[in-house]
């Protein structure tokens, strides 16, 4: 293949703004914040799911809770009751009396038992609502992270794509003029290789480092300017300059 000299050239222009490009990419793709960003979500929502589940078992213990009131508020009302109707002498029946007695012993140790555990349901319900609160400020927390990081995400971003940007712009300038066939080679090489054209400076190809023998740098030195000259080694277009040792 055959190309101007300064097309050649032009190349090495092209190749460094894709590799700029190519950095800008993996810059935006791997921003720290895009990780931390990744990780908070996932918190978040298995966060989601624990509150839920403690959500539930706040519900259930009120429920529980309630019950025991009634249930305790019941006996005790029971229990007045029957205090009230021996207390006023309604009951005289001495039968009748010892019965009520009992029955009021009873209630008692019912009213005991109940208290017990109703005791017991509200310092479970205490410890999950202390859960239950524990997880809502971790939410908090997290979607407070989250806001302050896609805010920094976005911007660093918003930085990048301008310079993608720009170096899409001076790209587009590059390649004005640019012989089609030569382009094809290059846009070829680049996709298989990353870089499609690289100098040749001091006798080493620049793309894959390699040192050129004396053999093959004869042929390059013998070679007419025009020619598009390719790595043996990895075959990307070699572009001749005053630096290339020849």
């Amino acid at each position: 293949m055959k190309a101007d000299p300064t097309h050649q050239l032009t190349l090495l222009d092209v190749a460094e703004l894709d590799s700029r490009a190519a950095q800008l990419r993996h810059q935006r793709s791997h921003l720290p914040e895009l990780t931390e960003i990744a990780a908070l979500e996932n918190e978040r929502t298995e966060l989601t799911d624990r509150v839920r589940d403690a959500r539930i078992v706040v519900d259930d213990l009120t429920v529980e809770q309630a019950k025991a009131d009634r249930e305790v508020e019941q006996v005790r009302t029971r229990r007045e009751r029957d205090r009230t109707r021996m207390d006023t002498g309604l009951i005289t029946n001495p039968k009748d009396l010892e019965r009520m007695q009992h029955e009021l012993v009873s209630l008692e140790r019912r009213i005991s038992t109940l208290e017990d555990a109703e005791l017991e349901v509200m310092e479970a319900l205490e410890e999950a609502q202390q859960v239950l609160d524990g997880l809502g400020i971790r939410a908090d927390d997290i979607d407070a992270r989250l806001g302050e990081l896609v805010s920094l995400r976005d911007d660093k971003q918003a930085a990048i794509d301008a310079s993608l940007a720009e170096v899409s712009d001076a790209r587009e300038s590059a390649v004005k003029g640019m012989p089609d066939d030569l382009m094809a080679l290059y846009e070829r090489l680049r996709e298989q290789k990353g870089i499609g054209a690289s100098l040749l400076r001091a006798r080493q190809c620049g793309g894959c480092n390699m040192s050129l023998d004396s053999s093959e740098l004869s042929r390059i030195r013998s070679a007419p300017k025009d020619e598009v000259i390719r790595c043996e080694e990895c075959q990307r277009i070699l572009v001749r300059t005053d630096e290339s040792g020849l």
